[in-house]
């Protein structure tokens, strides 16, 4: 059975940062890049980041530039996005997802986390 288990989202300040994980199992996890995305109230979901194969990073979010970064642990199927200087507006609920290759849109990931909730208190 595939899974993709998001953890380490909660209740921050703003200033503050957070480390997201995605744990992963049930598929070969070096073939696949991940993802990060989030949706917020009302909104729609939007692509913050993603580490492909090669361990190459790349952030679509434009207000998250220079403030969030992801790595990968193939060792222990793991993927972590690390989120420096929390703002209001990143509050969000945050999913992980699997695809072939990185892209912002949301069609080619083959598999989805149930995601983990962010709080960002002003």
């Amino acid at each position: 059975e595939v899974q993709l288990v998001e953890s380490g989202g909660g209740l921050v300040q703003a200033g503050g940062s957070l480390r997201l994980s995605c744990a992963a199992s049930g598929f070969t996890f070096g073939e696949y890049a991940i993802g990060w995305f989030r949706q917020a109230p009302g909104k729609e979901r939007e692509a913050v980041s993603c580490i492909g194969i090669s361990h190459v990073t790349t952030t679509y979010a434009n207000s998250v530039k220079g403030r969030v970064a992801a790595s990968r642990d193939d060792a222990k199927y793991t993927v972590y996005l690390l989120m420096n200087d929390l703002k209001p507006e990143d509050t969000a609920v945050y999913f992980c997802a699997a695809a072939r290759f990185c892209t912002y849109h949301a069609g080619p990931y083959d598999y989805w986390g149930q995601g983990t909730q962010v709080t960002v208190s002003s």
